[in-house]
C-alpha cells in the first residue's frame, strides 16, 4: 500500500483530517525504508547532533585533498605567521599551512579511533564471553588477566611501551592502544554473558550439538549487540583521546599529521608567544569537538538496549 492510500485511508476513519494524518504516513514510510536501529538513533536529539558531526568529520577526513589547498608538509611558506587571507589559520615555525595540517589530522584520528577501537573491543570479546561462558580454570586464568590488566596503570604503561620501543609509527600507537585498553570492556561482558548462558535457547543449542564457539558468537553474543556498541564507542573514544596524548608528549611519529602532533610542535615553537593562538587553540577544540560527538552518539546507543530512554 503506499503513502498516499495510507493517508487516504486513516483520513476516513478520522473523518477527512488529512493533514495530520498524512504528516504521520509519510514519517511511517520512510521509517520504512530505514534500519529500525537507525531510526532509533536518529529519533534522539542529543544522538542526531552527534551523528551530524561525526559525518561531517568522516567527510572532512575523505575530501582532505579536495578541502586543503597545500599538502600537509609543504614548508615552503613563510614561519610562524598569524591567520590571513593566504593561509587561514596561520603557518607553523617550519613554514607548513596550520589548516591543511588540521584537515589531514582528522584521518588520522579517525583511523586510530576505528581500528584501536575495533582490536580493543575484539580483544575484550573473546576474552570476557570465553571467561564468563566456560568458567572453572579457564575463568580463573583470563579473569586474572583482566584483573591484571585493570590495576596495572595504563598511562605509564602506554608511556613506557611509546618511548622504548624500537620502531616508531602510527601502527604502534594503535598496537600500543589495543592492548592497554581491552580489560574494563572484557570485564563487563564477562558479567553479561554470565547471566546469559542459563537462557533457553542457550541450552537448546548445547543439547543440538553447537560448538562452544558457536554458542558463544552466534547465540549470545548478538543478544549483546548494545554492550558491544558501547564498548566499541568507549574504546574508540579513548584511542583518540590516547593518540594525541601520547603525540602531545612527543612519543608518536612526527612525520605523522595529527591533532596531538600539532599541539607538540605549536608548544615547542611558541605559539603563544608569538601569538599564533589558532596553532595551538583550533586543533584542541576540533579534538574536543569530535570527542564531544561520540560521547552524544552514545545516549542513542543506551537508547536502543533501553526503550525508556527511547524519544518519540
Amino acid at each position: 500500500m503506499s503513502i498516499q492510500s495510507t493517508a487516504a485511508a486513516a483520513a476516513t476513519v478520522t473523518g477527512g483530517n488529512t493533514e495530520g494524518v498524512g504528516v504521520a504516513a509519510i514519517e511511517a514510510g520512510r521509517s520504512a525504508r530505514l534500519p529500525g536501529w537507525f531510526v532509533i538513533l536518529w529519533r534522539n536529539g542529543k544522538c542526531r547532533v552527534g551523528l551530524v558531526m561525526l559525518a561531517a568529520f568522516i567527510a572532512v577526513a575523505l575530501l582532505a585533498p579536495v578541502i586543503t589547498p597545500f599538502a600537509p608538509h609543504a614548508d615552503s611558506f613563510a614561519v610562524s605567521h598569524g591567520p590571513s587571507g593566504a593561509h587561514w589559520l596561520g603557518t607553523t615555525a617550519r613554514g607548513e599551512d596550520v589548516f591543511s595540517q588540521l584537515v589531514y589530522g582528522a584521518r588520522t584520528s579517525l583511523l586510530v579511533g576505528l581500528v584501536a577501537g575495533v582490536l580493543s573491543t575484539a580483544i575484550a570479546l573473546v576474552v570476557g564471553l570465553t571467561a564468563g561462558y566456560l568458567q572453572g580454570v579457564v575463568d580463573e586464568v583470563l579473569s586474572f588477566l583482566i584483573n591484571l590488566g585493570l590495576v596495572v596503570p595504563v598511562l605509564p604503561l602506554m608511556i613506557t611501551l611509546s618511548a622504548y620501543a624500537p620502531v616508531k609509527g602510527l601502527g604502534l600507537i594503535i598496537v600500543v592502544i589495543s592492548v592497554t585498553g581491552w580489560a574494563f570492556g572484557a570485564r563487563l561482558k564477562r558479567a553479561q554473558i554470565i547471566t546469559l548462558r542459563t537462557r533457553d535457547y542457550v541450552t537448546a543449542a548445547k543439547f543440538s550439538g553447537d560448538s562452544t564457539a558457536r554458542i558463544i558468537f552466534y547465540e549470545i553474543a548478538p543478544n549483546m549487540t548494545s554492550l558491544i556498541v558501547v564498548g566499541f564507542m568507549g574504546s574508540a573514544l579513548g584511542a583518540i583521546g590516547a593518540e594525541a596524548g601520547l603525540a602531545f608528549l612527543g612519543l608518536g611519529d612526527p612525520q605523522t599529521v595529527s591533532w596531538g602532533t600539532m599541539l607538540n610542535q605549536a608548544s615547542e615553537g611558541g605559539a603563544l608567544t608569538t601569538g599564533q593562538w589558532a596553532w595551538l587553540v583550533v586543533p584542541g577544540l576540533t579534538l574536543a569537538l569530535l570527542i564531544t560527538s561520540f560521547t552524544l552518539i552514545n545516549f542513542g546507543v543506551d537508547a536502543l538496549s533501553n526503550p525508556h530512554l527511547r524519544e518519540d
